[in-house]
Order: structure tokens, then sequence, then C-alpha cells
């Protein structure tokens, strides 16, 4: 019996430990920001950029309305520094959340501390990228509405806030080789029929950020910068109209 139950002992500290080293595993394998990502985390002569308490926070001489972020799965959140950087040097103030174990899934309501951190605008907008964005339309579906707008970046709501009095911009690239096209489509219907859709012409999922070539991605028709015109463009039209 002793005998019995040492092996149940051993047998289930060997699986735990099986467990817990492929979760490490599997957290520790994520996409870095690279140099680009890295360069427009320093501030400006327009743009004051803090890293405090797991945010990165892109402040404009004249907030004209405040933008929070959730990054994509397993990508780390600074990889969308010149993303916010673009905006930010057009009056939208913007606040990177980091994630636990980059997921976005792992921390759903990260908006609520976020807001504190910017108090000159009653104007705020919510968004992520891939997992991120579907996460902000979750975060949108089960709180309440104090927000104007939600960008999604290459993402779909499997929430449904179609009834939700909020507005939608849909961002993708046509040689995405990581949205979920089928899952796109199928969940459209849960966001408002006001939803603005732009398509990125030779537009793919990994230049929304920063941070290389993503696995199964498409390949782009056009560079990194002049997809994240494109994209800046869309949120700042989005925004400020």
């Amino acid at each position: 019996m002793k005998k019995r139950l040492k092996r149940i002992i051993i047998a289930a500290t060997v699986l735990a430990a099986v467990c817990i080293a492929s979760v490490c595993i599997y957290t520790g394998d994520y996409y870095r920001a690279d140099e680009t990502a890295v360069m427009a985390l320093e501030s400006t002569e327009t743009v004051s950029v803090e890293i405090k308490d797991d945010m990165a926070i892109f402040r404009p001489d004249n907030t004209e309305a405040g933008f929070i972020f959730y990054p994509g799965g397993k990508v780390e959140y600074t990889a969308y520094a010149p993303l916010m950087q673009k905006l930010a040097e057009n009056g939208i103030a913007c606040i990177i959340t980091k994630m636990p174990f980059n997921l976005a899934v792992m921390d759903v309501g990260a908006a609520d501390k976020a807001k504190e951190r910017i108090a000159d605008t009653d104007s705020w907008y919510i968004g992520g990228h891939s997992l991120g964005g579907s996460m902000a339309a979750s975060y949108i579906d089960k709180t309440e509405n104090n927000f104007e707008g939600l960008v999604l970046l290459a993402a779909y709501s499997t929430a449904d806030i179609a009834d939700n009095d909020i507005e939608v911009l849909s961002v993708y690239g046509d040689t995405d080789g990581v949205l979920n096209m089928e899952k796109y489509r199928e969940y459209y219907p849960n966001l408002p029929e006001n939803t603005l859709e732009k398509v990125i012409a030779d537009g793919n999922h990994s230049q929304f950020g920063s941070y290389g070539a993503q696995e199964g991605d498409g390949i782009a028709g056009i560079s990194a910068q002049a997809q994240l015109e494109i994209t800046a463009d869309a949120i700042i039209e989005f925004i400020k109209e």
C-alpha cells in the first residue's frame, strides 16, 4: 500500500513538473519588439513616453482623445510603440498594456487601471491587435460603455456587441495568413451595423506591430512603414471624425 502511494506521489510530481515546464516553454516563446519599436519608446519634442506599472504611455502636448491598446497574443507589448507614437503625434494619448505571459486573455480588464493614467480627456477609445483586439471587444461587452470607439486590427469579436452604442473600426491586410477569415466573417455580425471596415492591400498580420515575421503569416507586398502609416491614418480619421 505504501509503495503504491509512493508511486502515485512520484507520478503526480513528475506530471506537475512536466506541466510547469510546458507552460514556461510556451509563455517564454514570444515575439519580441524589434529595434524600430525600441527607438519609438524615446520621447520626442511633441510626445512624452513613459513606461510605468506595466504600461507604455504616450502623451502628446495637447490631448484630444485617449486610446488604450491590447497587444497581440505572445507579442511583447512594446512592439506597438511605433504605431502609438504616430497616433500621439496627432493628439491621441496612447497606452499599451503589458499582459501577463503576453496574453491579453489573462487580463481582459487591464483598461480599468490604464484609464487612470490620462486625466485630461473624456473621449476614450480602446482597441487591440489579433487576440488583443478580441479581448478589447470582450471588455466592451462586459463593462459599462464609457468608450466611444473600438479599433480591431486583424481581429474579430466573439462577444455580441452589435447592439452596443459604440463605433467600431476593423482593419486587416489582404495577405494576412494568421487571421482566420472564416471566423472573421462568422463573427462579423457581432459588430454594430455601422462598423467601418478597411482592408489594407498587400498588408499582412505581423506588420501592425514591429516584431518581425510571425509564423504562418503571408508575405506583405508593402513595407512595414507603409502599413503602419495606412493603419495610423485610418485610426486617426476614425477617432477625430
